[in-house]
């Protein structure tokens, strides 16, 4: 079995609003971020973050992407646009089948290699993320741009897992210690707008924190997220990408009547 979604020309975002009807809706992500439109968000709160590193759980292969799952216990975001305290829950990454795109949020139409996602949710309002993926404001993202250069260090000890589930449902421990704040860009300012998941069902219950400055990894590491495959090692698969996950983002959606806001922190 396959996933019943995906990014090929069967199974693509172009086919997603078949299945999941929440992808058509108008508050939908990602999108093209044009800086000359944005307005000032005006908060005297600054964000900011605390994040336990020995709370990583597992790395897994889920068929479209690696993904790290975090025990949210003693992690927090709070401030900026955010009126509660959000609790990490895993952390993913969206990447393209060369350097030139990957991104799924854009800038003036401009991609970036990659983009990782750091998903929060509520915990001052909701019981679990579960509940919380159903309210507007349930879901916070991170974004941050990846673009090529120098190796990242912290990032390097999750692509060190990745010849451990190159395959679909393969999952295995992080035994390393991480820092999830070592992903994000130092003194960046960043976008905020209101939208929705980028993966079916794509619900719209997120608040989305785009960090304008990119983090830089290696070439090698872009690749290393390439070779992971789509399908479950007993499987037999074959599709435009022969089976590798070598795309994994949505393309941009309207604005809209949505506000994006910028705080240049």
């Amino acid at each position: 079995m396959t996933l019943d979604w995906g990014y090929g020309s069967k199974n693509g975002p172009q086919t997603w609003t078949s299945h999941f009807p929440d992808a058509a809706g108008e508050r939908q992500s990602p999108i093209d971020i044009k800086p000359v439109d944005v307005k000032i968000l005006n908060t005297n709160k600054k964000l900011h973050w605390k994040y336990e590193t020995e709370n990583l759980a597992e790395i897994s292969n889920t068929g479209a992407n690696w993904k790290v799952d975090v025990k949210g216990k003693g992690s927090e975001l709070a401030g900026g646009p955010l009126l509660y305290e959000y609790v990490l829950n895993q952390f993913h990454c969206h990447w393209g089948e060369s350097n030139d795109k990957g991104s799924e949020h854009t800038i003036n139409g401009q991609h970036f290699a990659g983009e990782l996602h750091l998903v929060h949710w509520n915990s001052a309002k909701y019981s679990s993320i579960e509940e919380a993926a159903r309210n507007p404001d349930g879901l916070c993202v991170l974004g941050v741009f990846l673009k090529p250069g120098k190796k990242h260090e912290e990032l390097d000890k999750v692509v060190r897992q990745l010849n451990k589930i190159q395959y679909k449902n393969q999952c295995c421990r992080i035994l390393e210690s991480v820092d999830p704040s070592n992903f994000l860009p130092e003194n960046s300012g960043y976008y905020t707008y209101h939208g929705s998941l980028t993966t079916p069902p794509c619900l719209e219950c997120v608040v989305w924190i785009i960090f304008k400055e990119p983090v830089e990894v290696s070439t090698e590491q872009l690749e290393a997220f390439r070779n992971l495959k789509s399908f479950c090692k007993e499987e037999k698969y074959c599709d435009e990408y022969d089976g590798f996950v070598k795309r994994n983002f949505r393309p941009t959606l309207p604005v809209g009547q949505r506000e994006v806001k910028e705080c240049r922190q």
